[in-house]
C-alpha cells in the first residue's frame, strides 16, 4: 500500500472510534432521563459519571478531544468534522447542543429524584 492509503486507513479507523465514543456519550446523555423516571437513579448516576468523565478528558486537553488529536496526525484537513462522521452543522455545534442537553438532563432527573417518593 501507498503511504496516502495507509494515513487514509489510519484516518478512518480514527473516525470510526471517535464516532463511536461520540455515540456512547451521547445515548448516556439520553439514558439520564429514561433512567430518572423509572426511578433507577443509580443508572442516572452512572451514565451522568460517564458524562462527566468524558468533561474531564476534554478538560484536560484543553477542550479538544484526543481523538482529535490523533486524526490531525493523518490528515491536513482541519474542517470541524475531518475526525468524526458527523454532518459538518452538528460537528460545529456539537458541544453547545449536547453540553446544554446534559445540563437540562441532569436538573429534570435531579428534580424528579428530589419529588420521587422514598
Amino acid at each position: 500500500m501507498e503511504p496516502a492509503q495507509i494515513r487514509l486507513l489510519k484516518l478512518t479507523a480514527v473516525k470510526i472510534l471517535h464516532t463511536l465514543v461520540w455515540t456512547f456519550v451521547v445515548a448516556c446523555i439520553l439514558a439520564i432521563p429514561l433512567a430518572a423516571v423509572q426511578r433507577q437513579f443509580h443508572w442516572a448516576v452512572t451514565f451522568s459519571g460517564i458524562v462527566l468523565i468524558e468533561c474531564l478528558v476534554l478538560a484536560v486537553n484543553r477542550f479538544r478531544c484526543p481523538l482529535t488529536d490523533l486524526a490531525s496526525r493523518y490528515t491536513s484537513e482541519r474542517i470541524e468534522n475531518f475526525d468524526i462522521f458527523l454532518p459538518l452543522w452538528l460537528a460545529r455545534r456539537n458541544k453547545l447542543i449536547f453540553g446544554t442537553l446534559f445540563a437540562a438532563v441532569e436538573v429534570f432527573s435531579l428534580c424528579f429524584w428530589c419529588v420521587s417518593p422514598r
